[in-house]
């Protein structure tokens, strides 16, 4: 199997959440590889860039009229990829250190990862029987 046939395989059997965890997976990686790059590194400007591509995207999906995520979620998002382009421009001109973006995309990985830990536990609705210390079947 081609590795582009894979990949067409993989994108079409992941959920939302685990596309979105797989791509901020990718461009954290990216991320902490140019962490200890000069400013003037091509590399890390290109990191910088495919993460406010990613923010942006983001916000974009949370402003169109019928992104069901509440309102409060999506101004959080909007918010953070704001708040996202304007430090990468810092992290750019070497006034501040990449490690705050690895941080909030590390915690929205944690959220994301959460998320489909209860969507798992949600599906999974029956209840099997278990045996309790004294030996009789309750349900959990």
């Amino acid at each position: 199997m081609s590795l582009e046939a894979y990949q067409k395989t993989q994108t079409a059997t992941e959920t939302h959440s685990q596309t979105e965890y797989r791509i901020f997976t990718e461009v954290t990686r990216a991320l902490m590889e140019a962490k200890d790059l000069q400013k003037t590194d091509k590399r890390l400007h290109e990191a910088l860039h495919w993460n406010r591509r990613l923010w942006s995207t983001l916000a974009t999906d949370c402003a169109v009229e019928g992104n069901k995520l509440p309102d409060v979620v999506r101004a959080q998002i909007i918010s953070l990829s704001i708040w996202v382009g304007k430090y990468s421009s810092q992290v750019a001109r070497g006034e501040e250190n990449i490690d705050a973006l690895i941080n909030v995309n590390r915690n929205i990985m944690d959220g994301l990862a959460a998320q489909a830990s209860l969507m798992k536990s949600d599906s999974s609705a029956v209840k099997e029987p278990d045996m309790n210390y004294s030996g009789t079947s309750t349900t959990v």
